[in-house]
């Protein structure tokens, strides 16, 4: 009677082991999927920080040459990646000159910046 008990018992930590070696196995991909993916999302945050950081380039030059803004180029290249500028302007019925900035970079990531401008303004 004693053998039986003994036998059943190992059968079961066998079981048990064997259950626990399964949810390990499922832990362990389910943390190396979210790795993945911290790794994607963190790849693709340098070309919006950059298309970010063009963007208010681009204001800051508006605010200094005037809502005209010159001969500004459409394109510019920050940390090695080239990022398209685009800049529409329109004027409030304050007489305020809405200029909207969008930067995007050639992997498609943007930012889009608005700022108010006096009109006119010249340095």
């Amino acid at each position: 009677m004693r053998d039986r008990l003994t036998s059943g018992a190992r059968g079961l930590t066998l079981l048990e082991l064997a259950i626990a070696i399964l949810v390990l196995a499922i832990g362990s991909i389910a943390a190396l999927r979210a790795t993945d993916q911290s790794r994607v999302a963190i790849g693709g945050e340098t070309p919006r920080l950059l298309a970010r950081i063009a963007a208010r380039n681009r204001a800051e030059e508006l605010r200094l040459y005037g809502p005209q803004g010159g001969a500004l180029p459409d394109r510019v290249t920050l940390g090695g990646r080239n990022v398209a500028l685009d800049t529409r302007t329109e004027t409030t019925q304050s007489g305020l000159v809405r200029a909207t900035v969008t930067a995007r970079a050639q992997s498609g990531e943007g930012a889009q910046l608005t700022v108010y401008l006096a009109p006119g303004r010249r340095p």
